[in-house]
């Protein structure tokens, strides 16, 4: 068996055990089962719902986490059948929408293609989107049409939406590597080569973070990394995790979630290990707190908020990192990493739950349901609205209001 092929074998046993995928089978050994939700809920806040839609199926049995993006008034989403859609993200209709498995879309017409299959992105800016397939393929659309510019081919899957920053395209993929392609014709101008990813990590990448000419990102094997955008070349790493413990699955340390930049400063969470705060130019740690989570953070007010490996909600001190407070209404839930919507940190549940939290005092608030299936990717907000994506491809844009 392929070294990559081993990997994810044990990716998918190792997600099977612990519900990292929101397995519904709660009887193996070691899972536990889903706090069961408040009957006689009384919700504080009002939620409306905008519109509900669907982009293909998702990401399906495919274990990655689709989010859509939200660009000028305009939500692109994609799915691992090999859909790809522009819809007005204030009304839910759809502008446009393109389809892989269909001739004349890149030359495609074969329906068994694995490079259909999308998983990395959306991401715009200006009129380019790039995206990437779990077959290790990036395209270059145009954004206002979906028409096709460009295609180019890695050495591994694209798990991770690829980041736009001036004439270039930073993508990741999932054997360790980032690389730099040029925005105009998809060509590799760089490649970063020295990642170490561990026989068995999580599946799935954080999101790229470009700021200020460099590019930031954790690793399989729980550092957070900087790196050039001009060139690729290593800048810093830091590491959030040890990667001890007595057994293979003890030693996953996996920096999983999308890293977040205020200022200068920025924040990172990595799966048995810290949360931690770190200074951009340099990385130098300035300060770090016992967390383990294999989700994004968000920040508000003076909060960061995150979802621990247990599903527990949790608020930090953004100054030294003390807790705030901490939610286990809904321990086991497997939730999604959290987002802050106004006065409210918003996260979604195995079963097509979506819940409000007040970011005071982590108070239940609301409570909507997308659908009867699991919701896997952080929540997007923008504005008053909150875009939230299930794994079918169901898409649910929420608004709120004072009762």
């Amino acid at each position: 068996m392929k070294p990559e092929m081993m990997k994810r074998v044990l990716l998918i046993t190792l997600t099977s055990l612990v519900g990292l995928a929101g397995c519904h089978s709660f009887k193996k050994e070691n899972v536990q089962p889903p706090t069961p939700l408040i009957k006689d809920f009384k919700p504080t806040v009002k939620v409306t719902r905008l519109w509900r839609t669907s982009v293909g199926d998702g990401a399906g049995e495919s274990g990655v986490r689709l989010r859509p993006s939200v660009v000028d008034g305009v939500l692109y989403a994609d799915s691992t059948d090999g859909k790809l859609a522009a819809i007005d993200a204030n009304t839910g209709k759809t502008l446009w929408s393109k389809s892989s498995r269909t001739h004349g879309w890149f030359g495609w017409g074969d329906k068994k293609r694995k490079d259909a299959m999308y998983a990395g992105g959306p991401v715009v800016a200006g009129d380019l989107l790039a995206v990437g397939t779990l077959d290790g393929h990036v395209y270059g659309v145009n954004a206002k049409d979906g028409a096709p510019r460009w295609e180019a081919e890695l050495d591994s899957e694209v798990l991770a939406s690829p980041a736009i920053a001036g004439d270039l395209v930073v993508v990741r993929t999932e054997d360790g590597r980032v690389y730099g392609l040029d925005a105009a014709t998809g060509k590799r101008r760089w490649v970063y080569d020295q990642g170490n990813v561990p026989l068995l990590s999580l599946r799935g990448n954080g999101g790229l973070l470009v700021a200020n000419g460099v590019v930031f990102f954790g690793s399989d094997d729980g550092k957070l990394i900087a790196l050039r955008l001009d060139n690729g070349s290593k800048l810093w790493e830091q590491r959030l995790a040890s990667g001890e413990g007595r057994t293979e699955i003890d030693r996953l340390d996996d920096v999983d979630g999308s890293v977040l930049l205020d200022g200068t400063t920025l924040y990172a969470a990595a799966y048995h290990g810290n949360l931690a705060a770190v200074d951009g130019p340099s990385g130098r740690p300035l300060w770090a707190h016992p967390f383990s989570s294999f989700d994004s953070l968000a920040i508000g007010g003076n909060a960061i908020f995150g979802v621990d490996d247990n599903s527990q909600v949790w608020a930090f001190d953004r100054s030294g990192g003390a807790d705030i407070w901490k939610n286990a209404a809904l321990k086991y839930r497997w939730l999604t990493g959290p987002a802050v919507q106004g006065d409210y940190v918003v996260v979604g549940d195995l079963d097509g739950y979506v819940h409000w939290l007040q970011t005071g005092d982590g108070a239940l608030a609301a409570r909507e349901r997308l659908s009867k299936k699991a919701i896997r990717a952080q929540p997007l907000v923008v504005g008053d609205t909150v875009y939230v994506e299930d794994v079918k491809g169901h898409i649910g844009a929420y608004r709120l209001s004072a009762h």
